[in-house]
């Protein structure tokens, strides 16, 4: 029971709020009807169970520890805001009120991080802690409490710690969430006592799902099974600078100081740093045995349950900010909407942090989104400056094979010891099981953790360049977030920034995980920094695994924080992040990734404010959300033209093709357009490209006949071929569709007979040679295939019956007994957007249409007045199945509106409809 989200069935959203109140009541007399009449393993819960976990949210409590009152100030949808009037007692406070709400989500967390989920979840979660102790981020965690942080942040974290103790207090299983009455059905666990390292770790955590390129990586190596070099080249095309704009425009890297500056455009180093070959992949195919190794690698990655993301996999996030000269306020606005795998409740948790009166014993009066089970907000405004986030994509792994010679490793024609450490875990219900972690100097041995990757590294051959095989081959990870760091210290002094100069250290402290930070103040300034600890390499450029024996390609060193790209009040007054690239190569020393995102959303939202701002006109708070909301399919935009230019003799795929005249491209949900387009755009995919890659990157499941991997030639004789079938996950398979693709498709659409437009005849389809016999074949599969999902009437068709988004308690609702699903989950919701549209619901076509990331939260301050800024969360504030605050905002969400969001006193007294005093 990973806290993974995975597709299920779950309740029917309803129409009003009357109507789902009723609902959820009626459920709930009929599921405890069952269970006291025997349902549940033969015993019963009661309403007086499900309610007990509800927190108290009016009158006043007293909790030790804490040296004057606090004021927590709930408002409709159950977000909290405190005032407190010192630092200790705020964060305190903030600990106690995100227990109330959301303590399994946290406790499920932190076994997570520090790899004991087995403790709550018995033998089946052995192979994740077994993985996620060789990962160590709970001892790293350790390490970075008792060495890195300052006396200030341990202070804060320990007081945190306090408030949710204070809420354990007394309390059974059943008392904090109807979770815990579930597991009591299996297991005795009962929850222990939050430390501050349990909160560092989060970030750990939160760094893995963000890491970067790791997936790329092993992708390409795989690749080589079945794809020579240049095919793989066309698979990974060059960033389109020309075309999608990077983030910083406005600033060089001068070389004779060393340093990144703000200036004009011009001049620039030129350089890059090298992108030398890994060695190990210089021929037509990888070393023998690398794929099976990668392969089981990716299997083992994949399993490791996601923090805040699809473990890392095409993740995006849209932030920009728009400078006062283009506003309607004349001060800036601010819009931020992280895009992660949609869970319930949501990663976010709404919160605003004040000080009854700022001073140097209460310093904070911060508001945004934080994550439940640590202290602080991580993405919001304070009463000076806002600032968002979107994942850099910053290249901070790397992946190492190792020859192992007996209890060492080889390295520059030495042999080297292991570090070694036992790592013990305890199994609820089972025996505990005592591991093995080895280290070399690039990092853990990933390989040890399945065996057969042992197996395999035993039988690996490498090229020339390789030592002998000796006692087979492994593979290492290095990475930053495994070296203690002060990202906690960070989160602080962001919270507490006044200013561009403020904000700027804060960020030179956030080194996990590397993320591209926008900023505005209320003195009119808008800016960016890259934060982060990025690596130096030496030999090779992060994009294959490296030969761990050779020192040439071990990380020389970091960028250092005066040299990584930043901008400040540029001249064209707003600044757009979106996972593009952050600066020009040629302007650029150093390589940040060789896998940015390709620009698509990014140049969307920088041509929907410059077509807004032309000729004198003014950003609105609510254009910014509109922004938001863009559904707009670029992919479409390029390819339709060319499809209703495609002969099509069947009537019934005729009549499907004239959806596509006169669409504007918009995915609406109710758009029958989007539907069939998007089914074609899957087709395509499919037959151009995805039925070519090997059986480690398609869909588990899915099984073709092929030409045998080593085969010279076509084989004309189908009998020798060989049937293979898919064995990654729908969510992560290949190819996804993202605008990676839409850039694979670009390279090649004009050349109407290259060799990728070509696919195999089948038993219904003769093959096909040249582009437009392979669109043919796209838009008549696309209409039978969703003639099956959808009906043969086009009338009844739409997109958002086919793009669901099912929202998934992460533990007990994807894997426990099918009522308690029914109780914990809620969905489907028939959505908009797509695929690297602004509005990113995003979906993978290889897998299918299903919902498998979200806009996480949407939010746009108002720097003029911070009570006119707006949010929203995905679910809401409640991680109990039947509070009302459980998933109050969705419904507004998907329809893409937003909350009044307010800061100041006056608009939160204006607000509250609970207040809870806390007592010393």
């Amino acid at each position: 029971m990973p806290p993974n989200t995975t597709a299920s069935s779950g309740q029917k959203p309803g129409k009003s709020g009357r109507k789902k109140g009723r609902r959820a009541r009626l459920i709930l007399i009929v599921l405890v009807l069952a269970i006291i009449g025997g349902v549940a393993y033969g015993s019963y819960w009661s309403i007086s169970t499900v309610r007990a976990s509800f927190p108290q949210t009016k009158g006043s409590i007293t909790l030790d520890g804490l040296s004057g009152p606090v004021d927590v100030k709930r408002d409709g949808h159950g977000i909290p805001q405190i005032y407190a009037s010192t630092d200790e007692d705020l964060f305190m406070a903030q600990g106690y009120v995100q227990a109330q709400d959301r303590f399994y989500e946290m406790d499920v967390r932190r076994h997570m991080t520090a790899g004991r989920l087995s403790e709550m979840f018995g033998e089946d979660q052995v192979d994740n802690d077994e993985f996620l102790r060789t990962l160590g981020w709970h001892r790293v965690a350790e390490e970075e409490y008792k060495t890195k942080l300052s006396a200030e942040t341990k202070k804060y974290l320990q007081a945190y710690a306090k408030g949710v103790n204070a809420y354990l207090k007394g309390k059974d299983g059943e008392d904090i969430s109807l979770e815990y009455a579930a597991l009591g059905f299996s297991n005795d666990y009962e929850p222990k006592e939050w430390t501050p390292v349990d909160s560092v770790a989060w970030l750990k955590a939160m760094a893995w799902d963000l890491r970067g390129n790791m997936q790329d990586e092993i992708d390409r190596s795989l690749m080589t099974s079945r794809l020579g070099p240049q095919q793989i080249a066309d698979l990974y095309p060059q960033y389109p600078y020309d075309r999608n704009k990077p983030i910083v425009q406005e600033g060089e890297y001068n070389d004779v100081t060393g340093e990144y500056e703000q200036g004009g455009d011009s001049g620039g180093t030129g350089g890059t740093q090298s992108a030398a070959g890994t060695g190990l992949t210089n021929d037509a195919t990888a070393p023998s045995g690398l794929q099976s190794q990668l392969s089981g690698l990716y299997d083992v990655l994949d399993d490791v349950p996601a923090a805040v993301g699809v473990n890392g996999n095409g993740i995006g996030s849209n932030s920009w900010v728009v400078g006062g000269a283009h506003t309607i306020s004349g001060k800036p606005l601010l819009a931020n909407d992280p895009h992660l795998s949609p869970s319930l409740p949501s990663v976010w948790y709404q919160m605003g942090l004040h000080c009854k009166s700022v001073s140097e014993k209460c310093q904070y009066d911060v508001s945004g989104y934080t994550f439940a089970g640590m202290p602080g907000v991580v993405i919001g405004h304070n009463e000076n400056i806002a600032w968002g986030m979107t994942n850099s994509g910053a290249d901070v792994t790397d992946l190492y094979l190792e020859k192992l010679t007996g209890n060492g490793y080889e390295y520059d024609d030495k042999v080297k010891p292991f570090t070694t450490r036992e790592e013990k875990i305890n199994v609820a219900g089972g025996e505990a099981k005592t591991i093995v972690v080895r280290e070399t100097n690039n990092g853990p041995l990933l390989s040890d953790r399945d065996d057969e990757l042992v197996k395999v590294g035993k039988k690996a051959t490498v090229d020339e360049s390789a030592p002998d095989r000796g006692d087979g081959y492994g593979i290492a990870l290095r990475w930053t977030a495994l070296d203690p760091g002060t990202s906690m210290d960070a989160v602080f002094a962001m919270n507490k920034a006044a200013d561009w100069t403020d904000f700027r250290k804060a960020a030179a402290l956030f080194d996990v995980p590397s993320q591209n930070l926008v900023y505005a103040d209320r003195d009119n300034n808008i800016g960016y920094q890259l934060p982060g600890r990025i690596p130096i390499r030496g030999e090779g450029d992060g994009s294959l695994p490296s030969p761990g024996w050779d020192s040439e390609y071990r990380w020389t060193g970091y960028i250092k924080q005066s040299e990584l790209p930043y901008e400040y009040n540029p001249e064209r007054g707003y600044i757009v992040t979106a996972n593009q690239a952050v600066v020009d190569k040629d302007k650029y020393p150093y390589t940040l990734t060789t896998d940015w995102g390709y620009g698509t959303r990014s140049q969307r939202i920088a041509d929907l404010i410059a077509s807004k701002t032309k000729n004198g006109g003014k950003v609105s708070t609510d254009d910014m959300r509109q922004m938001q909301l863009d559904n707009s399919s670029e992919i479409a935009k390029l390819l339709v033209p060319h499809l209703l230019k495609i002969d099509v003799a069947d009537k019934d795929v005729r009549e499907a093709q004239k959806l596509l005249e006169g669409w504007n491209y918009t995915q609406d949900a109710d758009s029958a357009a989007a539907a069939y387009f998007n089914a074609t755009w899957r087709n395509i995919l499919k037959l151009a490209f995805g039925n070519k890659l090997p059986k480690e990157l398609r869909v588990k499941g899915q099984c073709l006949y092929v030409e045998p991997a080593d085969s010279t030639g076509p084989v004309d004789d189908e009998d020798a071929k060989v049937r293979e079938c898919g064995q990654r996950d729908a969510d992560s398979a290949q190819p996804d569709g993202g605008d990676r693709w839409f850039e694979v498709v670009r390279k090649i659409l004009d050349d109407e007979d290259n060799n990728w437009w070509s696919a195999p005849r089948t038993r219904l389809d003769k093959a096909v040679d040249t582009r437009d016999e392979l669109f043919k074949r796209a838009l008549t599969d696309a209409r039978w295939e969703l003639t099956a999902k959808l009906g043969k009437d086009i009338d009844t068709w739409s997109w958002g019956r086919l793009h669901r988004l099912y929202l998934e308690n992460q533990t007990l609702g994807t894997e426990g007994p099918g009522f308690l699903q029914y109780m914990l989950n809620r969905g489907p919701y028939n959505m908009s957007g797509g695929e690297a549209a602004v509005n990113a619901t995003g979906w993978n076509a290889a897998g299918g249409y299903s919902v498998v990331w979200v806009p996480s939260m949407r939010m746009v301050v108002n720097l003029d007045d911070f009570d006119k800024s707006k949010w929203i969360n995905l679910t809401g504030a409640s991680g109990h199945a039947y509070s009302a605050h459980y998933v109050d905002q969705t419904s507004k969400w998907v329809k893409g509106e937003l909350l009044s969001w307010p800061s100041t006193k006056q608009a939160v007294d204006k607000a509250t409809s609970d207040t809870l005093l806390l007592k010393p």
